[in-house]
């Protein structure tokens, strides 16, 4: 997982933890969530675009 060993990893979350504080971490767990699913729905909307205009213009020709 971008090549940090399970050592940086556990040293990563040590620092996030001093930064936040326990009590904060399930809430920006479930920040971090909501705007991956936000970012994967407006890529997917995208897409859905894209292949709308291709389609019209396929029947345009």
């Amino acid at each position: 997982m971008f090549g940090l060993s399970p050592g940086e990893l556990l040293i990563i979350f040590i620092i996030i933890v001093l930064l936040f504080g326990a009590r904060r971490l399930p809430e920006l767990g479930s920040s971090l969530g909501h705007a991956i699913q936000n970012f994967r729905k407006a890529f997917r909307d995208a897409e859905a675009i894209d292949v709308t205009k291709e389609k019209d213009e396929e029947k345009k020709e």
